[in-house]
């Protein structure tokens, strides 16, 4: 759907982002989600009508934005700093999993593309690496953090992450003891 879609169409699911019925505003932030793995640059000037669709009440269009802000992130996360505090209080939503997964990745993205955003998002994964520990979503969040950690991230940042996960490299298990050992490991390519 997103390839070819009309500057009109464009305007209408930016327009009904904003609307009055959780059906319509989820049917846009899911359009808007594809536009944004498929061209991101659609959505640059966009950004603030997608930091104002965090606050939506319904799950899903918060996390397809946070999606479509991850993807333009991935280009240009100087774009997308507003987005923090609506990720924060996405990251502890207690009924959804999805939000919760989403606005970690967002903050994972964001967070690599430079020492300083690094250091401003770490509060917030260290947060949750402890709160969601072992929950379903542990792995991907895991997976992240990994991606995080090929980042640009500070020094700082990076022995506070090797900190945290370090129990779980020498102690864990499974997937957990794996993922936590490859961070590590990928920490000290760097250094």
């Amino acid at each position: 759907m997103a390839k070819g879609v009309s500057d009109a169409k464009f305007a209408s699911l930016m327009q009904n982002l904003g609307g009055s019925k959780r059906r319509v505003r989820q049917e846009a932030s899911s359009a808007i989600a594809l536009i944004a793995r498929e061209d991101p640059t659609r959505l640059y000037d966009q950004v603030g009508q997608l930091v104002d669709a965090l606050s939506r009440p319904e799950a899903q269009t918060r996390w397809e934005i946070l999606d479509a802000l991850t993807d333009i992130a991935q280009q240009r996360a100087d774009l997308v700093g507003k987005a923090c505090e609506g990720a924060e209080t996405a990251l502890f939503d207690e009924a959804s999993s999805a939000v919760r997964l989403s606005a970690f990745k967002f903050l994972t993205v964001y967070g690599k593309s430079s020492p300083e955003r690094s250091n401003a998002v770490w509060h917030l994964l260290d947060e949750a690496i402890q709160c969601y520990h072992g929950d379903p979503e542990y792995r991907d969040m895991l997976s992240y953090l990994i991606e995080f950690t090929r980042g640009d991230i500070s020094d700082e940042t990076r022995e506070a992450l090797n900190a945290r996960v370090k129990f779980d490299a020498e102690h864990g298990r499974g997937y957990i003891k794996a993922f936590s050992s490859d961070i590590i490991k990928l920490s000290d390519d760097v250094k």
